[in-house]
């Protein structure tokens, strides 16, 4: 078999090599994409500086030598070193939100992004007031930037112990222009904040077991292990939240969790927390639920 760069003169050709390898190299997907196709189109399309609507008018179109050797250099590191496609490309979205991504946080994923596509309806009232609210652990802030769509009067605190995290945090917020909304800061979870209360808190936190930790895919391997691990239960960060989240939230308060597959998990450590678990479209039970008088309840048992 010759050079790839000799036989696929086309995005098609390119297509059909890249699916063929990326499953014989028995690649993950999970960071943006769920099949090899899909993943692939979108790594040629970046390598080409092509948008994603101009995919189907391109793919017989002869490429130039030079976008050939664009293209294998790309789909060689996703196939050689498994980089997670966010990664190579600087591109994650969460619905129609693209955001800035590198090695410095996890490429953006969380069941929370649907919920806040309808402002968190029917768990959030229409007459609630949302003055205040907080992404703990922020990541990249692309939570932050959704909740600050969603409550266009509500100052948005992002708070994550990586300052590495919080320059890439820093980057999406200002190409949103929500510098003078969403308030980046640095704290081991609310150590920075105690003087502040919130009318709603969520948090994607460090969820990972330790038997998962060990068993993850290559590709989770370039992303940070602070944000991914989270002691042999999977609760070390959980634990802190539920202890320490009480007095930071307003009387009305409303406190949501997303915890992953971990939910036996909280329910068997928890069985006295009358946990409220939030379904989305696409999940059961990954995010729980508290009022502020049930997180102060659990916190004077």
């Amino acid at each position: 078999m010759g050079s790839p760069i000799d036989e696929c003169l086309t995005v098609r050709d390119w297509l059909h090599w890249a699916e063929v390898r990326f499953s014989k190299e028995q690649l993950f997907f999970g960071h943006g994409c769920d099949n090899a196709y899909d993943e692939a189109a979108w790594l040629i399309l970046y390598a080409l500086k092509r948008h994603h609507d101009s995919f189907d008018e391109i793919q017989d179109v002869p490429l130039l030598l030079t976008e050939r050797h664009s293209i294998l250099d790309i789909l060689n590191r996703r196939i050689t070193r498994r980089i997670p496609s966010a990664y190579l490309t600087h591109q994650a979205w969460l619905g129609a939100y693209e955001f800035y991504v590198d090695e410095r946080v996890i490429v953006p994923r969380s069941y929370f992004s649907e919920l806040l596509e309808h402002d968190l309806s029917p768990w959030l009232s229409q007459n609630a007031s949302i003055h205040h609210a907080l992404d703990l652990c922020t990541g990249s802030g692309c939570l932050a930037i959704l909740m600050a769509q969603s409550f266009p009067d509500a100052k948005i605190d992002a708070i994550d112990l990586s300052k590495d995290a919080l320059e890439v945090a820093r980057m999406n917020v200002e190409r949103y222009e929500l510098e003078n909304r969403i308030e980046l800061i640095a704290s081991d979870l609310f150590a920075e904040v105690r003087t502040r209360k919130y009318d709603l808190i969520i948090s994607n936190p460090p969820y990972v077991t330790a038997d998962a930790m060990n068993s993850l895919p290559d590709e989770y391997r370039h992303e940070p292990a602070l944000a991914l691990a989270a002691g042999r239960e999977g609760l070390d960060i959980v634990r802190r939240i539920l202890q320490s989240s009480a007095d930071q939230l307003t009387p009305d308060g409303l406190l949501m969790v997303e915890v992953g597959h971990n939910a036996d998990i909280v329910e068997a450590a928890y069985p006295d927390v009358p946990f409220t678990w939030i379904d989305t479209d696409s999940s059961e039970e990954k995010i729980f639920m508290l009022t502020q008088k049930e997180v102060a309840a659990f916190c004077r048992q």
